[in-house]
């Protein structure tokens, strides 16, 4: 018995609009291909939508995991069958887009009850269906990865991680002086959030930070800094998915722009050993089984080590220890395999429902809205995720990888939210198996910057806190 996935697909998520196949052959439905969401036709699939909806606006929707798996994959798949429609705009990433932030949208006016909002905040965090998903990906995106990819991208890795982060800030805040805003304010307020890759390890505790030296309160400056992460968050999804358009649709061949997935530039003799692999068409359930105790039980691992340095967040320990068994290679190739195929199940069909989770958990579109009252403050969010993202590139170009996969990659994923806003980013960019590059970049590039935020405190900090 085996479960079908779509064979070589480089995007995260199935394409909506696709004829399901099977072990048969395809499964045509009986309506045009257009009205399919995930294999299912239009008259199957929207009953269950309403279905769900119905317990939403009745306020009869259970708090459980299974219901906010539903919810979730029915609201995602159906705004990204939307955002399919449009022609254009769907391969530039309006489908995820759609699916990230127009729950939140809907949070925001009120129009989904505050009761479900609040179970899915449950679904998202007391009942771990991120980690469900986020655990998955990663832990099969490593170990799917061929080895000697690892062993020569890991290292080079640092150069576009570290002086991303210095560049950035140096520039912006030179930027920020010429249009008036400060260099220092530009810095702590913009560039530094924006920088840090997330809420939990940047706005937040820079904001404790800023506090101390200014001896005020963290509420202070928290909702600045925030605003200021979550508008960088919209705009790396947005860049990353024009960024992915660009480099399908008119510089596939470029030796050194765009790899198409392929983070390092190699020799053709080299090519084949460090290719990312393509996908099976199917899996047995016994091979996803296996997947799902791998991943859970690095993920145990990796919360044990979290516990001991808790400096170091669980996933970017989990990506070290699924590094550190893929480079000793020695646990089996059919074992790597079952993880890597439980991840590709996550990331086929389970995406959708974590965008459409973060948007009504996670997002707030006021914070965002509010952001916009200040075109400086705008600007210098936009130029900083520019200017990472380009420096990020050029920066990969000199240790031999592709500008594409590296402005991406650490580039926009250190400046959105983490890692939900690392799914997003690489969801709309297509380049959902870097998820672990991802995971280090975000966790150890924010712990470096908290580390150098603070020491700049002292010496150009005075006058702004």
């Amino acid at each position: 018995m085996t479960m079908t996935h779509k064979e070589g697909t480089d995007g995260p998520v199935p394409d909506p609009v696709s004829p399901q196949t099977s072990a048969d052959g395809p499964r045509v439905p009986a309506t045009n291909s257009r009205w399919v969401v995930m294999g299912m036709p239009m008259w199957i699939f929207l009953p269950m939508f309403l279905a769900i909806a119905l317990a939403v606006y009745t306020e009869t929707f259970p708090s459980t995991l299974i219901s906010g798996f539903a919810l979730a994959t029915a609201l995602g798949l159906m705004l990204m069958w939307i955002g399919q429609q449009v022609p254009i705009l769907k391969d530039f990433g309006l489908p995820i887009i759609l699916a990230l932030f127009m729950p939140a949208v809907f949070v925001w006016q009120g129009w989904i009850p505050q009761s479900t909002v609040d179970a899915m905040e449950a679904f998202t965090s007391e009942q771990g269906a991120w980690d469900f998903i986020l655990v998955a990906i990663i832990t099969g995106a490593m170990l799917g990865m061929p080895r000697q990819l690892i062993i020569k991208a890991g290292v080079r890795f640092a150069v576009p991680v570290i002086g991303t982060i210095i560049g950035v800030l140096a520039v912006v805040g030179l930027i920020g002086a010429a249009l008036g805003y400060g260099f220092s304010r530009a810095i702590f307020f913009v560039a530094a959030p924006v920088m840090a890759g997330g809420l939990p390890i940047g706005a937040i505790p820079m904001s404790e930070m800023y506090a101390q030296a200014s001896g005020g309160s963290p509420a202070d400056y928290l909702s600045l800094l925030i605003s200021a992460v979550l508008i960088a968050n919209v705009v790396c999804v947005v860049f990353a998915a024009v960024l992915n358009g660009i480099g399908k649709r008119s510089l596939k061949s470029s030796l050194w722009f765009c790899g198409n997935g392929q983070l390092l530039r190699v020799n053709d003799a080299d090519a084949e050993e460090l290719k990312i692999p393509e996908k099976p068409s199917g899996s047995t359930f016994i091979a996803l089984g296996q997947g799902l105790l791998i991943a859970g039980t690095l993920y145990i691992a990796a919360s044990m080590l979290s516990s001991l340095v808790p400096d170091i967040h669980t996933y970017a320990w989990l990506t070290f220890i699924a590094a550190a068994i893929k480079i000793a290679g020695f646990v089996p190739n059919r074992i790597e395999e079952a993880a890597s195929q439980w991840g590709d199940y996550a990331t086929l069909t389970l995406v959708p429902a974590l965008l459409a989770s973060v948007s009504i958990a996670a997002i707030d579109i006021g914070g965002v809205v509010e952001g916009f009252t200040d075109p400086a403050f705008i600007a210098l969010i936009l130029l900083t995720v520019a200017v990472s993202g380009l420096i990020a590139g050029a920066l990969g170009l000199l240790v031999k990888f592709y500008f594409v996969e590296t402005a991406i990659v650490p580039g926009f994923v250190m400046a959105d939210t983490g890692g939900s806003g690392d799914v997003a980013v690489l969801s709309a960019g297509e380049r959902m198996h870097l998820l672990p590059f991802a995971t280090v970049a975000t966790r150890l590039g924010g712990a470096f910057l908290l580390v150098l935020t603070s020491s700049l405190i002292p010496i150009l900090g005075n006058g702004v806190f």
